[in-house]
Order: structure tokens, then sequence, then C-alpha cells
């Protein structure tokens, strides 16, 4: 059982929060008190990168929904990258992958959305 890791970090967008280890029913608690401590403003983008994800299961399910609703909250954008395959099986199953942005990698999460002129 590989322990969660989380590392913050900032974008041109927004926060970033890198998630490595396993999402569990052990660990799905630690992700929602980080998510209280991220400073998120309305128009930015909150940015999970589960590049180094090793494992999730229902509960981190629900801890990313819990995300995706934090950054409803405060009027801002939310995108999940690097999304291992499994876990696109998962979201994609439920539907999720139809209401979260799934980005192939957190460079492209992080590119600001054209302006429209």
């Amino acid at each position: 059982m590989s322990p969660l890791k989380m590392t913050a970090r900032d974008a041109a967008t927004g926060p970033v929060l890198e998630i490595a280890g396993e999402l569990d029913h052990v660990h799905a608690n630690t992700l929602r008190e980080v998510l209280t401590t991220l400073t998120l403003r309305p128009g930015q983008r909150l940015v999970l990168d589960l590049a180094a994800m090793e494992f999730c299961d229902s509960s981190g399910i629900t801890a990313l929904i819990a995300a995706y609703r934090h950054a409803q909250a405060a009027h801002a954008d939310f995108a999940l990258a690097a999304v291992p395959a499994p876990t696109r099986r998962i979201l994609r199953i439920v539907g999720l992958d139809q209401t979260f942005r799934l980005h192939p990698d957190s460079d492209t999460a992080t590119r600001p959305r054209p302006t429209t002129t």
C-alpha cells in the first residue's frame, strides 16, 4: 500500500494538486482536508494531476467529486490531468467523464483558454 502524497503548486490558471500513491478509503479524507487549504478564486482552474496516482477506489472517486464541488463553490473551473487508465474507465462508467474536464497532462490542463475578441 503506497501512502498518499500531495504536492500543491501554482500555475498561471490556478492551483495544481499533484496526487501520488493510493487515493482510497484510508486516504480520501486527506484530499478533502488539503482542498480546504487551497486558495481558489473565481475564474481560476483547480487541476488535480493524477499522473502518479496508483489506485483509486470509490472513496477516492467521491473525494474527486468533492474537489469538483470545491471548485464550483469558488466559481472556478476544475480539471483532471493524466488520469490513469483504470480510473478513467471508472469515470467513464459512472458518467463523470462528461462532468470533469480530462486532460492528457498538467501542461495541457493549465494552458490558459483563448479569449474571444
